[in-house]
């Protein structure tokens, strides 16, 4: 229940708490949260994980408390004699009658104008179209060369070079070294993606910086690094800081990872899961080749079926000669002609049967022969070979194979993997 002091009644005797109460109530009804700059002096960090302190300027403290589920989400410890800047409710602590300042939020001093920046750059540039999905690119699925612009002492580095070695080991990588931070760190990574897109030599740059206050990242945040990176002919993945983090260069990049080694993981693909999917490839290629052969073999059945074998047309032949042979019985032919002309009849009979079984014993063989060659296992034992792009796309033309491209190569028995180093 709420009592306001103003219309409390004149003799009523309310006890601490409720004057406490109603005090907490009149500051919170009254005051909104705002941000107080100051200095920070006695700070405690409790066994519950929560921040106690005062924030004090040269005339005055104030107590103030920022308990944990708040304060986890600070990448950085505060500590006495900083100078911050906190988003707070001024309150009161009932069980001991203190005026405090209960905190949402908090930063080191002088932020505050950095997110202003930040804002305004941030809509400046988006408004120019540089945030625009439409003018990202994809980031290619085997890169021959990988890029990163990063300071050759960054920790991100070490991290970034283990994580292609681990999935991408054969990679080559090309460093192109620049200040992460500090007076001037800007205008050099600038320079760094230029010379990157000047000399084309990678297929995909990472820009990589491990985390850090906002200060730290400040460089990230420059129009000239955003100008650099929209201007890149290269695409480019940035990594820069941890997953809380965002950067201008966060939205212009090509695509945006959350760490350096996200950002190392999306530019190399794992070699195991490669090897599996080539595993899967050469086993769709070795089902397709059995599906065809077996194909082939029941054309072959269907043609067999319909050819009539000669010992059956002789048969039949031999059956249509009984009947006519009845015929001229009954009718009392002269038997010395009918004798004759029978002897003539079986010699033709004869040889058009001889005609008959060579014609189709030829055909039939013609038949295997044709059916013989459309094996293609037969066509690679012959000396000839299928060559394939990593992608599993046929090649059948020299023209279009960059140096250094990798090839599948299937022989009749066995593969092989080649790079191409000449072609005519």
């Amino acid at each position: 229940m709420y009592f306001g002091l103003a219309n409390a009644e004149k003799n009523r005797v309310i006890s601490v708490r409720e004057l406490n109460f109603s005090v907490k109530q009149l500051l919170e009804n009254n005051l909104p949260l705002l941000w107080v700059h100051g200095e920070i002096s006695n700070f405690i960090c409790a066994a519950s994980g929560h921040w106690y302190f005062s924030l004090k300027d040269e005339q005055a403290q104030v107590r103030c408390a920022m308990f944990r589920h708040k304060n986890q989400y600070l990448e950085w410890k505060p500590n006495n004699g900083a100078q911050v800047e906190v988003l707070a409710l001024p309150t009161l602590f009932e069980a001991r009658g203190e005026f405090q300042l209960s905190l949402e939020q908090m930063r080191p001093a002088g932020t505050g104008a950095l997110y202003e920046a930040f804002e305004r750059l941030k809509i400046k540039l988006e408004s120019e179209g540089l945030f625009d999905a439409a003018r990202k690119r994809s980031v290619p699925l085997l890169p021959s060369q990988i890029g990163i612009v990063t300071s050759p002492q960054a920790a991100a580095l070490r991290d970034v070079l283990a994580t292609l070695a681990q999935r991408m080991p054969g990679v080559p990588v090309v460093l192109y070294p620049a200040p992460v931070q500090g007076e001037g760190a800007a205008q050099k990574i600038a320079q760094a993606l230029q010379t990157a897109s000047a000399r084309a030599e990678c297929d995909v740059l990472l820009l990589c910086r491990g985390g850090g206050s906002l200060e730290d990242l400040w460089a990230f945040n420059e129009e000239v690094v955003a100008r650099a990176i929209a201007a890149c002919r290269i695409p480019v993945v940035s990594g820069v800081g941890h997953e809380s983090d965002f950067t201008i260069a966060d939205f212009v990049a090509d695509q945006r990872a959350a760490t350096p080694t996200a950002a190392a993981q999306l530019a190399a693909p794992a070699r195991e899961e490669l090897l599996h999917r080539l595993h899967h490839a050469g086993q769709r290629l070795s089902r397709a080749r059995l599906r065809q052969f077996e194909r082939a073999m029941q054309q072959l059945d269907l043609l067999q079926r319909r050819l009539v074998h000669p010992a059956q047309r002789l048969q039949q032949q031999a059956q249509h000669l009984d009947l006519l042979q009845r015929r001229w019985y009954l009718a009392r032919p002269d038997l010395a002609r009918l004798d004759a002309c029978g002897t003539e009849q079986g010699r033709r009979l004869h040889q058009t049967m001889r005609r008959a079984l060579e014609r189709h014993g030829s055909r039939l063989e013609s038949l295997r022969q044709h059916l013989l060659h459309l094996d293609p296992q037969r066509v690679l034992a012959r000396g000839y070979s299928m060559v394939r792009e990593e992608s599993g796309a046929l090649v059948t033309d020299s023209a279009g194979l960059p140096a250094g491209a990798r090839l599948d190569i299937t022989f009749a028995h066995g593969w092989a993997k080649a790079d191409v180093r000449e072609k005519g």
